[in-house]
C-alpha cells in the first residue's frame, strides 16, 4: 500500500502549483540511528499534520533527510577499525573519511526503511543529507558570512573536553549526572598564614595559580595580597580577593585553577593569573614529577595520599554526591580544559531569535514553553563550534606561513603554496543542522522550493532539544533570511516514559521498541496509541495494554465498516433531507457535524491527544455502541425507504469518520475507505467540511433517553444475575419515546404476553417522564447462586466501607493528605454505602430458596 502511494506521487510536492503551501522539514535523525519511540511519536504527529493539510487542498512538502552526526558516526567507524586492529591514524584523514562514506552507504540510514513501515508520507524525491554538496555549500557560506561580520572568532577559552572522543563539546552536548565522589579539604601554608580549600578534583591542585577569597571576608583580610606555598610543587601562589567567591560556602576560600575550570578561568582573567595546563588530551598528568603520565583518576588518590603524608589533608568526605558532566555520546566524564577553539558570538543572533518569538513571527505551542525558550536565548554563552574530528564539515580557514588567516567562501579558491595549511577541525554537527530549513530548500541559491515553502509551516520536535536545535535554526534563519523566521509554528511534544512514568533506558529494561509494537499490534495501532497520549509539552506514559486497546479500536472500526457494507451502506447517493430521516439518523449526523468542527479546532491548536480522544469516543461509543445497534432495527424491520435512508446515513458517517481518522490511522482507513467508496485513495481525498442542517435538539434528547433507559435496564439485569444474552419478558410502562423496538433489541426484552406477571421492576426518570420497567424473572434466576454472589459482593462493599471510614477517621492522615486524595476516599465511602444499600435490598427481594 505504501509503495503504491509513493509510486503514485502522492507525497511529491509541486513547487509550481497554485495551492497554498504547507511544509515541514523532518528533524534529521542520525545516520547511525534506528527508529525509537520518540521518533515514532514525532513522525506520527508530523504525518498527521501533513496528511490532513494534503486532504484540505494544500501543496504539502514533508522533507526527509539524515544528519551526518559527527561524533557518533566517527565513533562507530573507529570501533569497526579497532576490530581490524587499526586506528584512524593508520589510515590517514582522507582514507578514513572515505571509509566513513563507505560505512554510510552500506549501513547508514536504516531508519529510512523503518519510517516507511510507520507510514511516513515524506517526499522521498527531496531526501537530503547534511554532507550533501548543496548543504555543505550552505555551511561554508554561513561560516564565511559570520567570519566577515566578526560573529565567528578563534580564542583560548575553557571548553568541555571528552578524553575518549578527543574533541571539544558544547555545553548542550554534556549530560550532568549525580555521581559519587569525594570532597577533600587541603591546608595550604602554615600557622597564621594557613588557608584551607576544598575540592572534588584534588589532581587539579597541581595547576593552581592562586587562592581566592571574598573581598569582604574579614577572616582572610590579612592574607589578601600575600603568597602561600602550593604543596607538592614548591611554587608560591597569591591569595586574591574576588567577588565570585561565596564566603558562606565551605571555608570561604577556593583554589583557582584557571586552565581547568570555567569559573577559575574568569577569576584568572580578572587577576591576570598564569594559566597552567596540567593534563594532556587524554586527561593524563603532564606535570614533571611522581604523577606524570598518570590518568586523572589514578592521579587523584595518589595526590591525596601524598598530601596526607605531608599532613595537609584536613578533612575527607566520602561518598560526596555532586553533579558531574559526562559526554552525551560516550558517557566519559568531561574534563574542563583551556583550549584554542572557534566560537560563534551569539549575543546579537540570540536577540534576533528571541525577537522573532516575542513579536509573533514564530509561535510556540504550548505557549508556556515560551519561557524555557527565552531562558535559553536570553542567557546564551558563546558557542564552541570546532570539533577535533575528521568526519564533518571542515572549517574553511587556511593559515599561511607568515601568520596569515584566510576564510574561504564556497566559490573561492583556497590559498596554496608552501606553508599554507587548512584548519584541521570540523564544525559542530548542530552548525549544519541549524541550517536545515534553508539548506534543504536550496539556499544559498534561489530556488522554486525556497520561494514556495520557506518559511516552513511547522516544526515538530521534543522539548528536550529546544536549545540544541530549535534555537540554532532560529538564530541562523532570522539572520541569514533578512528577518524571516524558519518556521511559523514550533510544536513541542514531551518525552516517552514507561507505564510508571519513569524515563525509558536500556539499563532499566523498560524500553519499548516501536518496531516490536508494529509486529505485535500493527503500525496503525502504534500510531494511534502515540497520538492519544500526545498532549502539547507533556511527557507520555506508555504500556503494552494501551497499544492492545488501540488494536481493538482498529478491529472495531474494521467490523463496523464490514457490517455496514454487508448491509448495503453506500456513499453514492446524496444524503436525504433531515425531515425524511429518523431521530436516530438525525442524532448521529448532528453529532458527526459537531465532531468535524471539534476535530478541526483541536488540530489547529496542536491538541493531538484531544483529536484522537474525540475520534475514539465518537467511533466506539456513539457510532458502534449506539447508532449501529439502532440502525439494525431500521435495516431489519424498516420499510424500503427507511432502509435506503439508513444505508445512506451509515455510509456517509463511515466515509467521514474514515477521512477524519486517516491522518492517525492511514493503512486500515485506506483499505476500508476504498472498499466502501470505490475512491482512488484517502491520501488525496477531500478533508470533511463542516456541515449543518441535521442537528436536532429533540432527537438528541430522545436518544439520550434511550441511552439512559438502556443503561439502567442493563445495570438492573446484571444486578438480578441475568446473563447478557438471556431474554426476559417485560413491559415498558409510561414510555412513549418512539424507540421501543430498538430498546427491546438492545436489552433482550420480549413483549409481555396476556398472562404476563411482573416479579421485579425499576423506575427510570427520563426527559419525557418516568418509565416503569416491569419484568417477569420467574424461572430465570438461580436463587441460591444469586444469593451467594450477592453476599460475596456485600462483604467486599462492607470491607471497603470499613477501610475508608478508618482513613477518614485518622486525623493525622487527613491533616497531611492532599485534598484530592481525601475527596477520592470520601467518594469511595459514598459508593460503598450505596452498594451496601442496593445489595441488601436485592437480597431481601430474593425469594426463599
Amino acid at each position: 500500500m505504501y509503495d503504491r502511494w509513493v509510486a503514485a506521487g502522492y507525497f511529491t510536492a509541486d513547487a509550481s502549483s497554485g495551492k497554498p503551501p504547507f511544509s515541514i522539514v523532518l528533524p534529521p535523525p542520525n545516520v547511525t540511528g534506528s527508529l525509537h519511540m520518540g521518533h515514532a511519536l514525532n513522525h506520527t504527529l508530523m504525518d498527521a499534520m501533513s496528511r490532513r493539510r494534503r486532504m484540505q487542498g494544500y501543496e504539502v512538502l514533508w522533507l526527509p533527510g539524515m544528519d551526518h552526526a559527527g561524533i557518533a558516526t566517527q565513533n562507530v567507524v573507529e570501533r569497526q577499525l579497532a576490530g581490524e586492529g587499526l586506528s584512524r591514524h593508520d589510515l590517514g584523514r582522507e582514507k578514513f573519511v572515505e571509509r566513513v562514506w563507505e560505512w554510510k552507504a552500506e549501513y547508514g540510514g536504516k531508519i529510512l526503511g523503518q519510517m516507511k513501515r510507520l507510514g511516513d508520507g515524506v517526499d522521498w524525491s527531496r531526501e537530503r543529507f547534511t554532507m550533501d554538496d548543496n548543504l555543505s555549500k550552505a555551511v561554508q557560506t554561513v561560516f564565511k558570512n559570520f567570519f566577515d561580520e566578526g560573529l565567528i572568532y578563534r580564542a583560548e577559552r575553557i571548553i568541555n573536553w571528552c578524553p575518549r572522543c578527543q574533541t571539544a563539546l558544547s555545553d548542550i552536548e554534556v549530560d550532568h549526572n549525580d555521581d559519587d565522589g569525594e570532597l577533600v579539604s587541603i591546608r595550604y601554608g602554615d600557622g597564621d598564614n594557613a588557608i584551607v580549600v576544598a575540592t572534588t578534583r584534588a589532581e587539579t591542585m597541581l595547576g593552581d595559580t592562586a587562592v581566592a577569597v571574598h573581598p569582604d571576608d574579614e577572616r582572610y583580610a590579612h592574607l589578601v595580597g600575600t603568597e602561600v606555598e602550593l604543596p607538592l610543587t614548591g611554587r608560591r601562589i597569591p591569595i586574591v580577593a574576588d567577588k565570585h567567591v561565596d564566603p558562606a560556602f565551605g571555608t570561604g576560600a577556593v583554589k583557582v585553577t584557571p586552565a581547568h575550570d570555567p569559573n577559575d578561568f574568569e577569576i584568572g582573567r580578572r587577576h591576570d593569573l598564569p594559566m597552567l595546563t596540567v593534563m594532556n588530551e587524554r586527561a593524563e598528568i603532564t606535570v614533571p614529577g611522581p604523577f606524570q603520565g598518570l590518568d586523572r583518576f589514578e592521579a587523584r588518590p595518589a595526590v591525596v595520599a601524598a598530601l596526607r603524608e605531608l599532613g595537609r589533608i584536613v578533612a575527607e568526605k566520602r561518598p560526596y554526591v555532586h553533579a558531574v558532566g559526562h559526554c552525551s555520546r560516550c558517557d566519559t566524564v568531561v574534563e574542563p580544559r583551556l583550549s584554542l577553539q572557534w566560537w560563534v558570538k551569539v549575543e546579537e543572533l540570540a536577540r534576533l531569535a528571541g525577537d522573532a518569538v516575542r513579536d509573533g513571527r514564530t509561535k510556540i505551542h504550548p505557549p508556556e514553553l515560551g519561557k524555557r525558550y527565552f531562558d535559553w536565548v536570553d542567557n546564551m554563552h558563546d558557542w564552541t563550534i570546532s570539533r577535533q574530528l575528521w568526519w564533518g564539515h571542515r572549517i574553511p580557514v587556511y593559515y599561511g606561513p607568515d601568520g596569515e588567516v584566510v576564510c574561504v567562501g564556497p566559490d573561492e579558491q583556497p590559498p596554496s603554496g608552501d606553508g599554507w595549511t587548512q584548519d584541521p577541525d570540523v564544525l559542530d554537527t548542530w552548525f549544519s543542522s541549524g541550517l536545515w530549513p534553508m539548506s534543504t530548500l536550496g539556499w544559498p541559491s534561489s530556488s522554486a522550493d525556497l520561494e514556495k515553502f520557506y518559511p516552513t509551516s511547522v516544526l515538530s520536535t521534543g522539548y528536550d532539544i529546544l536549545f540544541f536545535w530549535v534555537v540554532r535554526m532560529m538564530m541562523f534563519g532570522v539572520h541569514q533570511m533578512d528577518g524571516v523566521q524558519p518556521f511559523d509554528h514550533v510544536y513541542l511534544h514531551g518525552l516517552i516514559r514507561d507505564a510508571n512514568g519513569k524515563k525509558m533506558s536500556k539499563s532499566r529494561g523498560n524500553v519499548i521498541d516501536p518496531l516490536e509494537w508494529m509486529d505485535a499490534y500493527g503500525a496503525d495501532a502504534t500510531r494511534f496509541t502515540l497520538a492519544r497520549g500526545a498532549n502539547p509539552g507533556a511527557d507520555m506514559a506508555l504500556a503494552d495494554e494501551w497499544a492492545a486497546g488501540s488494536r481493538n479500536f482498529c478491529t472495531k472500526l474494521w467490523n463496523a465498516t464490514k457490517f455496514a457494507m454487508m448491509n448495503g451502506a453506500s456513499v453514492a447517493a446524496p444524503l436525504p433531507a433531515a425531515s425524511s430521516l429518523t431521530e436516530s439518523d438525525r442524532w448521529i449526523l448532528g453529532r458527526l457535524g459537531a465532531l468535524v468542527s471539534e476535530v478541526d479546532g483541536l488540530f489547529e491548536d496542536f491538541q493531538f491527544a484531544k483529536v484522537a480522544g474525540a475520534l475514539y469516543q465518537f467511533t466506539w461509543n456513539e457510532l458502534c455502541d449506539w447508532y449501529l445497534e439502532l440502525a439494525k432495527v431500521q435495516l431489519y424491520q424498516g420499510d424500503a425507504s427507511r432502509v435506503s435512508a439508513t444505508r445512506a446515513v451509515l455510509g456517509h458517517v463511515l466515509d467521514t469518520v474514515l477521512r477524519l481518522l486517516h491522518p492517525f490511522i492511514p493503512f486500515i482507513t485506506e483499505k476500508l475507505w476504498t472498499a466502501l467508496t470505490g475512491g482512488e485513495s484517502l491520501v488525496v481525498a477531500a478533508w470533511p467540511a463542516p456541515f449543518e442542517g441535521y442537528a436536532d435538539a429533540v432527537a438528541d434528547a430522545r436518544i439520550a433517553d434511550v441511552q439512559k433507559l438502556v443503561t439502567e435496564i442493563r445495570r438492573f439485569r446484571a444486578d438480578q444475575g441475568l446473563k447478557p444474552g438471556q431474554k426476559v419478558a417485560a413491559r415498558l410502562a409510561g414510555y412513549a419515546g418512539g424507540h421501543e423496538e430498538a430498546i427491546r433489541s438492545l436489552v433482550r426484552l420480549t413483549p409481555a404476553s396476556d398472562d404476563f406477571a411482573a416479579s421485579a421492576s425499576l423506575e427510570v426518570a427520563l426527559a419525557d417522564g418516568v418509565v416503569t420497567v416491569e419484568l417477569d424473572l420467574s424461572g430465570t434466576v438461580d436463587v441460591a447462586a444469586e444469593r451467594k454472589r450477592l453476599e460475596k459482593d456485600l462483604a467486599v462493599a462492607r470491607k471497603e466501607l470499613t477501610q475508608t471510614e478508618a482513613k477518614l477517621g485518622n486525623e493525622a492522615f487527613i491533616a497531611k493528605a492532599p485534598e484530592k486524595v481525601v475527596d477520592k476516599i470520601k467518594l469511595r465511602k459514598e459508593t460503598a454505602v450505596a452498594d451496601i444499600d442496593r445489595i441488601t435490598a436485592r437480597l431481601a427481594a430474593l425469594p426463599a430458596s
